[in-house]
């Protein structure tokens, strides 16, 4: 029987809910360190390209003087919306809206290898770091990726005093924080005009995700990470 959420259908300009975890469970993040260079690598996939000029740099080579572009990262800015995303010690979560059907297989393989390479380099281990394939969720209601966001950014709810102060974008939607490559307009917008009875009494995306007595885990069913 296949694992859930293995099979995945991709759409240009759908909405996914993307998640993995380490092999048998085990940390995925091991010190700040770790963290941060996972964002340092979303915020090259996802940041605008910097230009030609800028990218040049002078090397020195058996006495000679040039300059020259290093390899560049690949780059999904055109293709890849970061929605809402959280880290957590042995998993993560992303909410990506994609432009075109393949932009999500090609960017989040490119991640999950590029991160295994440097944490086996740094841990001085060999071996797949990531449980299987990523999963990927198509999310198709508004309602689910309300209630999608909220299940993210309570995640570290139980290990963090504070959900603004965990690796996720919570903080950018308060507005505590702004980072250009998180896209918190769509979400946010739902709370100035909704049309979605079940939200319409909080007035802002804090109450919903901190007061609201919904458990988004139970609407969502299966389109969270599994706990087997």
């Amino acid at each position: 029987m296949p694992q859930k959420n293995i099979i995945k259908l991709y759409v240009a300009n759908g909405f996914y809910h993307i998640y993995n975890r380490g092999v048998e469970k085990r940390n995925i993040f091991q010190d700040v360190q770790d963290y941060k260079v996972f964002l340092k690598y979303l915020k090259e996939y996802l940041s605008p390209p910097l230009k030609l000029e800028k990218l040049k740099k002078t090397f020195t080579l058996k006495g000679a003087t040039f300059k020259g572009v290093p390899r560049q990262p690949k780059n999904y800015y055109r293709e890849i919306e970061l929605m809402t995303f959280c880290l957590m010690p042995n998993h993560f979560h992303l909410l990506i809206k994609q432009y075109s059907a393949k932009s999500i297989e090609k960017f989040v393989k490119s991640l999950s290898t590029r991160y295994s390479m440097y944490f086996n380099k740094k841990y001085r281990r060999v071996g797949k770091l990531f449980q299987g394939h990523y999963k990927a969720v198509l999310i198709t209601e508004e309602s689910y990726l309300l209630h999608l966001s909220k299940y993210i950014h309570l995640n570290p709810f139980e290990s963090s005093q504070r959900l603004t102060d965990a690796f996720s974008s919570y903080a950018d939607y308060l507005k505590l924080r702004k980072t250009s490559w998180i896209k918190t307009n769509f979400l946010l917008s739902f709370f100035d005009n909704t049309t979605i009875p079940e939200i319409k009494k909080f007035n802002s995306y804090q109450k919903f995700v901190e007061d609201n007595d919904q458990d988004s885990k139970v609407i969502l069913g299966n389109l969270t990470l599994e706990e087997d």
